[in-house]
């Protein structure tokens, strides 16, 4: 990459340290050490462990691995000696459509009078009769080890497992943890989508169930009805901040829940922006303190799918997914406030065709007004909200795409307490970066 190209793609921001470490879907940063949650991989990597004592020399110190092909474990959270990592159900091409074929047959059965031939039944699903095969052996199988395991990390170079807590449905996705209870978002038996459910880590080789919270119409056997179509609504993961959970909901927006009582949490307010915003909620959290008087929330939406050359050409004119700003000082009455959004034209990889561009993820905790972000294809973005009605980008980072990539897909960031900021990719690729204008 020449100078030109060097300037055009960072400003404020310089790379400290880099490893081509495979594909993440998060990072956790702890003292000297940095945790990383890998996408499913040809190796079943699950997590690595690596030393960033020294920045410029990052140094994977341990992994962990997958003896369960069908499962990932892309997500990682440390809390004093406990690193807990999730396991969840590797997605085919045929997805879900497994639990789709019993309702299938009926429909079938009922208008036919008759049962079925495969034949019929492959048409009914939209799949060949060789696709129907595989979903009848994944529904014979079923997916039985979603959950999550905890390890102890004292000895971070050496990670011990110490306990697998099966969940239900694929399992668990994003959550989060403090030393004494596990926030996490699961599918469990009985509810469409995942749901909050919270574990007390008093024992991290037995948690214990204290509490769930989901949103009115997840909990199907408990009567209740969804009012939206599959799982457009369901929790991505809650973030917890004193007495609240801020969880976002996907295509639901995001709510704010009250654990005050946290084996009682029940909703504090709620907000949905969709589906004017056609992207759906990933991540939502509260500003530290209050700007001019108000009390201020963000969230980051996630460009949902990759798209090939000709479904990108039909996109044309769909927003991207972005960071939007929000007052919360009444949380019974939420109020947008502002937005901000990458342009095309910040970024040589905005239209890849097979890559996704805009928002995905940010720092989960922040200090003062300003937030660090990740766009798949237009990397670090570093925003500061000091104006939540119009925020303002001091610093960004675009890396250069792996190997054989035609961009980066930039997965995640996280800080460690030195400001200095740690981000992932989706293909290869983990940074240690500065943002200059701190120094």
């Amino acid at each position: 990459m020449n100078t030109v190209e060097s300037e055009m793609l960072a400003r404020n921001v310089r790379r400290l340290g880099h490893l081509d470490l495979p594909g993440a879907g998060q990072v956790t940063v702890r003292g000297s050490h940095a945790y990383v949650g890998h996408i499913p991989n040809a190796h079943h990597l699950g997590t690595s462990i690596i030393d960033i004592g020294d920045p410029r020399q990052p140094r994977v110190i341990a992994t962990v691995t997958l003896d369960d092909h069908d499962s990932h474990s892309h997500k990682v959270r440390v809390a004093g000696d406990i690193m807990i990592v999730n396991h969840e159900r590797n997605m085919s091409k045929i997805g879900r459509r497994a639990e789709q074929l019993p309702a299938a047959r009926r429909a079938l059965t009922e208008a036919l009078k008759r049962e079925p031939t495969r034949k019929e039944v492959a048409a009914q699903m939209g799949v060949t009769e060789n696709d129907l095969a595989m979903l009848e052996a994944f529904e014979q199988r079923g997916y039985h080890n979603g959950g999550f395991k905890i390890y102890d990390v004292s000895d971070p170079a050496r990670p011990n497992l110490i306990c697998y807590h099966k969940t239900g449905g694929i399992g668990v996705h994003r959550f989060d943890m403090d030393e004494r209870h596990a926030y996490i978002s699961t599918e469990m038996k009985g509810y469409v989508g995942n749901i909050l459910v919270i574990y007390d880590l008093r024992d991290p080789q037995r948690p214990q169930e204290v509490s769930r919270w989901w949103m009115p119409g997840q909990h199907v056997e408990g009567g209740e009805t969804p009012t939206w179509s599959g799982r457009r609504h369901r929790l991505h993961h809650a973030l917890r901040f004193g007495d609240e959970m801020w969880a976002s909901c996907w295509h639901g927006g995001f709510w704010v829940v009250d654990v005050t009582d946290l084996a009682r949490p029940k909703a504090a307010g709620t907000y949905n922006y969709h589906p004017l915003f056609p992207e759906p909620t990933h991540t939502v959290m509260p500003v530290p303190g209050r700007i001019g008087g108000r009390r201020i929330a963000v969230a980051i939406d996630e460009e949902d799918q990759a798209l090939s050359a000709s479904e990108e050409e039909a996109r044309r004119g769909r927003a991207h997914a972005c960071l939007l700003t929000f007052d919360v000082s009444d949380l019974s009455a939420i109020k947008p406030l502002g937005q901000f959004q990458v342009s095309e034209l910040d970024s040589p990889f905005s239209r890849t065709s097979g890559a996704r561009f805009g928002a995905h993820q940010f720092c989960e905790r922040m200090a003062g007004t300003v937030v660090y972000a990740v766009w798949f294809g237009g990397g670090l973005r570093i925003i500061d909200v000091a104006d939540p009605e119009s925020p303002r980008e001091i610093g960004h980072f675009i890396p250069q795409p792996a190997a054989g990539r035609s961009a980066p897909q930039s997965n995640d960031v996280a800080l460690d307490e030195r400001g200095l900021i740690y981000m992932v990719d989706r293909h290869v690729g983990f940074d240690i970066l500065e943002y200059e204008g701190s120094r």
